[in-house]
């Protein structure tokens, strides 16, 4: 949640790039328009390296912006990251200082005061203070190694690989044709032949043969028939209408799928584990916080 909260900020940066820079740092001043209310002079807690006005912008607040900057930066786009001085020096200038200015003229207008502005400010703030709260309720958690071998021994067989197998395909534009090429295939005709002469799909080239796969491939209509129970090695399927067509199929071979070892789940499983003993200390707290609460939900008003 709170890098979210982040990600929105930085959004937010970039929209105030988009209003240019080059004036607010040309060594011509710009004329003053307004009456601007010089804020009250701010604490520094840290290695100051700007101020605007009398709000300080410390070294420890450019670095953790930049920080989160960087996160969002693209893996094949690493020219984007800022990471030499002069970039943060960029940063510093065309992001935290305009940020700060614009920032100050809206409370020198009032705009604080507004109605939307202080519920957003307040829903902002609830949320920030929610992601505090279950971070410090939830930091202590921790997961054993038992706990972690438990699991995987409880679950190897559904944590395994899933099962794969190798077909073949027909695919034909029409029902009767498909009926056609089933005949054939129930009189002995070779399957590899026929997919190569009357098939349509790009498999033809390959006799049909799709190799080992896995559900997930094509369409729920194949995979209902290529997986199926009632499919045995070596047989051929019924012709069943697909996305592309009329297929048929046949199941060349099969083999299940491998269990995963305990080191290769081990991070999988701890991760697993510590989300859920996580979501079971917040329903915890919720549940004793409601107990102590008064709350009352009107459904009647919710229309």
């Amino acid at each position: 949640m709170a890098q979210n909260v982040k990600r929105a900020l930085y959004l937010l940066m970039a929209v105030v790039i988009l209003a240019g820079c080059e004036k607010l740092f040309s060594k011509k001043p710009a004329k003053d328009t307004t009456a601007a209310v010089t804020p009250a002079a701010t604490e520094v807690k840290g290695t100051l390296i700007a101020k605007v006005n009398n709000q300080p912008i410390t070294l420890e607040e450019l670095n953790e912006e930049v920080e989160g900057f960087n996160k969002y930066v693209p893996a094949d786009k690493p020219d984007q990251k800022i990471d030499t001085r002069d970039k943060k020096i960029e940063y510093l200038k065309n992001e935290m200082v305009r940020r700060a200015l614009l920032a100050q003229a809206a409370e020198d207008r009032g705009l604080a005061r507004k109605e939307e502005l202080q519920k957003a400010l307040n829903n902002f703030k609830q949320n920030l203070l929610v992601a505090e709260l279950i971070k410090v309720e939830t930091e202590s958690i921790e997961v054993t190694s038992s706990e972690i071998e438990d699991y995987y021994n409880q679950y190897r067989e559904q944590l395994k690989e899933p099962e794969e197998r190798s077909i073949r395909e027909i695919v034909v534009a029409g029902e009767s044709e498909a009926k056609d090429i089933l005949i054939e295939l129930l009189r002995g005709a070779d399957f590899a032949a026929l997919a190569q002469s009357r098939s349509i799909a790009p498999s033809k080239n390959d006799g049909g043969d799709l190799g080992y796969i896995k559900k997930g491939l094509k369409s729920p209509q194949f995979d209902e028939v290529a997986f199926s129970f009632s499919l045995d090695v070596g047989k051929t399927s019924n012709y069943f209408k697909g996305p592309e067509g009329y297929y048929i199929l046949k199941l060349e071979a099969k083999r299940e799928g491998k269990v995963k070892t305990l080191s290769d789940l081990w991070d999988d499983i701890k991760n697993g584990l510590k989300f859920l003993k996580q979501q079971k200390k917040v329903e915890e707290l919720i549940s004793t916080l409601s107990a102590k609460a008064k709350i009352e939900v009107i459904e009647s008003a919710v229309k």
